[in-house]
């Protein structure tokens, strides 16, 4: 494969890897991703948008340039306001291969880091040079105006020019709480929307804080996804019991939609309305209780999305997906083709739900 290394989000070249129940891999254009699917069906999407999670700034005791990468919200100690697990970097900017960017000076409990007009206190290192959680002490609104005068979107070294806001937010985008963009979602547009509806397909969205994709070191990049916030709207869990119900297939656009459905249901099957924190790892051992289908980018073997497709196709079909995938020059990353990968021994469609029949 090879990086996609301009950000547009639907280009007309952008084809599609399928991988269906039996194992059989097929290609076609991304723009016909619809033609697989079946009235019935019912499309789940992140509807979260990107904040502008890089923040450049100094180490206050040593005076060192660092780049902060906020990574996953947490709960802030009482009376503060803000608190997330991030990644530090030394100095430098994506311009740098995240392998080889530099280690930050020494990070300890209490340190201050200046980002510009943000102000961030160390409050507990978590195992890694790189990781640690930060407190932010200040009122919502002067918080988020900080963040959006100062941050920058995370990027990385394939994509040559400096990203812009809203080449990260899908077009669904709505609150701003993921800090990579839930990139899968780029397959959507309002035609697609439309479409869905004329073939009676049921469309439903939830929000999940997405996080890094990587860390740069290989050690770390094995904890990701770390721990990520998620809510489930009640119309979204009355959609799929509905669907489940009528023997019908929900499909996941994106592998945070994975993470927060399969986590939402790990009590009994069905799919709780509400909040939680999606803490399991999706992979090989994984039994899937709702998701029948995933819309998702090309990942490289080792990396945590691609674990999560080994809870969908075996190893040997993953391998010749891969091998296809490398032969046939797919473009890899958030703005390259897309892969849509149906479970295995999926469930046959018994009847047609009567909101499909209505949308005829």
């Amino acid at each position: 494969m090879i990086a996609a290394n301009r950000p547009v989000q639907r280009p007309a070249s952008a084809r599609l890897l399928v991988i269906d129940a039996d194992g059989r891999i097929a290609h076609a254009p991304r723009a016909r991703w619809l033609d697989f699917l079946r009235r019935g069906d019912v499309v789940v999407a992140n509807d979260a948008a990107t904040l502008p999670a890089s923040l450049h700034g100094v180490h206050a005791r040593t005076g060192q340039r660092v780049e902060v990468r906020l990574a996953a919200w947490r709960p802030p100690d009482a009376g503060h306001r803000y608190a997330f697990d991030a990644v530090v970097f030394g100095a430098g900017d994506y311009r740098t291969r995240t392998e080889e960017r530099p280690s930050p000076p020494l990070l300890r409990p209490s340190d201050r880091l200046l980002l510009g007009p943000l102000h961030a206190v160390v409050r507990e290192t978590l195992g890694h040079p790189r990781l640690v959680r930060l407190q932010f002490d200040m009122p919502h609104a002067q918080f988020f105006r900080g963040l959006a005068a100062h941050g920058h979107p995370i990027q990385y070294a394939h994509l040559r020019e400096p990203l812009a806001m809203w080449d990260t937010w899908t077009p669904i985008a709505a609150a701003p709480v993921a800090f990579e963009p839930p990139s899968a979602g780029f397959v959507l547009d309002w035609q697609a929307l439309a479409a869905m509806r004329a073939r009676g397909i049921g469309f439903a969205t939830l929000t999940h804080a997405t996080g890094l994709s990587s860390t740069g070191d290989s050690a770390l990049d094995r904890r990701l996804p770390l721990d990520e916030p998620y809510r489930i709207a009640q119309s979204t869990a009355h959609l799929i019991a509905a669907a489940r119900a009528h023997r019908s297939r929900v499909i996941a656009i994106g592998t945070s939609v994975v993470r927060a459905l399969e986590h939402a249901a790990r009590h009994g099957g069905d799919v709780r309305a509400g909040d939680g924190i999606a803490t399991q790892r999706v992979g090989a051992h994984t039994s899937l209780r709702v998701v029948a289908g995933l819309v998702t980018g090309t990942h490289e073997p080792g990396s945590s999305h691609h674990e999560l497709l080994r809870a969908f196709a075996s190893d040997a079909v993953l391998s010749r997906a891969h091998t296809a995938l490398d032969a046939l020059h797919y473009r890899t990353h958030e703005f390259g083709d897309s892969m849509l990968v149906w479970r295995r021994a999926r469930d046959t469609i018994r009847a047609q739900p009567e909101w499909a029949a209505a949308a005829a």
